[in-house]
């Protein structure tokens, strides 16, 4: 594919300059389009950025059309469950009305191929675990909502134009870049391995933990977590099948095992060689028990392989990069 310029919207945040940066290294052509609201200039390498929104229709029209895009990785998104409880609006009007505007583009502009940013939270509360890709979907927050209206919409146009998609569903993705370029650095993140490492480097006097009275075996969430370099070659696959005439599917991104709550804390206490100032507070609204991936779909469909699955190794890379980004403090 390295003859064509490929679209990245969000390409400057935590996931999408993952993504760049490995399509870069491989020699693609790659414009990011990205307002920089949660997303860092610095953080794209190997692309051209381009500053605005997903759901700018003329300046997303004129991208589509001056560089003759035939390929769209949508990471655009507000992603945090608990604001989007309290601020619903905020999630639908940026993540399922700004992918309608993007969605629109691409079908006028004749795009062929997109790969989209979505998410396990549209699972809700599983019935089964690990959680298979024709599970039922019943998102319990509106983060999970707006993602699955995404999907819907996404499905429906390629129904009616021909567009071929892969909706990667994604599981806890954590760690930072192998090679320490980029990571996670969005301010007051939630992600449980990234505050926990901003407590070890003096961001954060302690990391809590929301409930303990869950029903899984020592009373703490269980999540399956995904390295974030794992997830962005789990993206170029995507592209690849989808070049290669492969069929529009949705794909499960994660290891297929889960750790809880405490096992993580566990590892970084263990990754750190000192304790992290922990404190037990109420459940938050918005979070499943268990959340665990059956990844047999995504091996077999890409032939993806993990290079990464290793909670000290995402614990050892999550905690450099914020040590980085502690001595630029």
């Amino acid at each position: 594919m390295n003859d064509e310029t490929i679209l990245v919207t969000g390409g400057a945040g935590y996931i999408g300059s993952h993504v760049v940066k490995q399509l870069a290294a491989r020699g693609e052509r790659v414009i990011v389009l990205d307002n920089l609201s949660t997303g860092f200039r610095e953080s794209v390498i190997g692309g051209e950025l381009i500053e605005g929104d997903s759901g700018d229709m003329a300046l997303v029209s004129r991208i589509l059309k001056e560089h003759d895009i035939k390929s769209v990785l949508h990471f655009a998104a507000h992603i945090v469950v608990p604001e989007s409880v309290a601020d619903p609006m905020k999630y639908y009007g940026n993540n399922t009305c700004n992918t309608r505007n993007l969605l629109a583009c691409c079908a006028e502009a004749g795009v062929e191929r997109f790969i989209f940013s979505s998410t396990a939270a549209v699972y809700g509360i599983p019935q089964e675990i690990p959680i298979a890709e024709d599970s039922p979907v019943q998102p319990i927050n509106p983060y999970g909502s707006s993602k699955l209206m995404s999907e819907w919409m996404l499905r429906d146009l390629a129904r009616a134009c021909g567009l071929n998609y892969v909706i990667l569903r994604y599981f806890n993705v954590a760690g930072a870049d192998p090679q320490g370029q980029i990571g996670q650095s969005t301010p007051e993140a939630t992600h449980l391995i990234k505050v926990a490492c901003e407590v070890l480097t003096g961001k954060r006097d302690r990391i809590e933990i929301f409930g303990t009275d869950y029903p899984t075996p020592d009373g703490t969430c269980i999540r399956d977590y995904i390295h974030v370099d794992d997830l962005a070659d789990a993206h170029l696959k995507a592209l690849d099948y989808l070049a290669r005439g492969g069929e529009s599917t949705i794909l499960n991104c994660g290891y297929g095992h889960g750790y809880s709550v405490r096992e993580v804390l566990d590892a970084v206490q263990r990754v750190n060689g000192a304790p992290l100032a922990i404190v037990e507070s109420a459940r938050r609204p918005g979070d499943p028990p268990a959340l665990t991936a059956d990844s047999g779909r995504i091996r077999d469909t890409l032939g993806w392989t993990p290079r990464h699955d290793d909670l000290d190794f995402i614990v050892d890379t999550a905690l450099k990069w914020e040590r980085k980004l502690a001595a630029r403090r």
